[in-house]
């Protein structure tokens, strides 16, 4: 079976070469080319660079348009120092040299049933931030705050956030060491053709 899946793979890989997919389509070539980035080296991301990437995350689609979304950027080192202290998936940020935290802000998302759509907002946000790094030679990498209560409220706590902000994640951005490589994650198994 897994011959079978990995000559499926080959063929189809083949196939998207030949459409002249990834080459050719810069938008395609930065997704498959984004990896979770953990190593840095000593050179921090530009304020410029960071609000390039914070403005990519608003560009994201938004439920019914609520953006209810918020950015903290943070790149002073004694914060950096004490959110990683805290944060379990996070000690590279000291090295990183910036994080960014995707915060839901409660007020803006819709209400109801719908209030829960800010955490795709937000995660959609998060995937444009990722994108933008890699676009520009940054490297990132999403560490989960949410649904976690003891890494939002620490969070909370070392930002000053109010109790209406929900933290979804921290999002370390730097210079890349080099040493993480993209993964091919297609799996044709998980494709379903007009019924499951």
């Amino acid at each position: 079976m897994k011959i079978i899946r990995s000559m499926i793979l080959t063929v189809f890989l083949i196939g998207i070469a030949a459409l002249g997919y990834p080459e050719d389509n810069p938008t395609l070539k930065v997704i498959y080319s984004r990896k979770s980035v953990r190593h840095y080296i000593d050179r921090k991301a530009t304020k410029e660079d960071l609000l390039t990437l914070v403005k990519a995350g608003m560009a994201a689609p938004t439920a019914v348009d609520r953006r209810p979304w918020a950015f903290v950027i943070v790149t002073d080192k004694a914060k950096l120092e004490e959110l990683e202290a805290g944060l379990p998936y996070a000690k590279m940020l000291t090295k990183s040299g910036a994080g960014i935290i995707v915060c839901g802000v409660m007020e803006k998302a819709l209400p109801g049933e719908g209030k829960e759509f800010w955490i795709q907002d937000c995660s959609a946000a998060t995937e444009n931030i990722l994108l933008a790094a890699e676009s520009i030679g940054l490297g990132a990498v999403w560490t989960g705050a949410y649904p976690s209560k003891e890494r939002m409220d620490y969070i909370r706590k070392v930002l000053g956030m109010p109790e209406n902000i929900v933290p979804l994640n921290v999002i370390p951005v730097g210079y890349p060491v080099g040493d993480e490589k993209p993964k091919d994650k297609f799996d044709p198994v998980n494709v379903h053709w007009e019924k499951w």
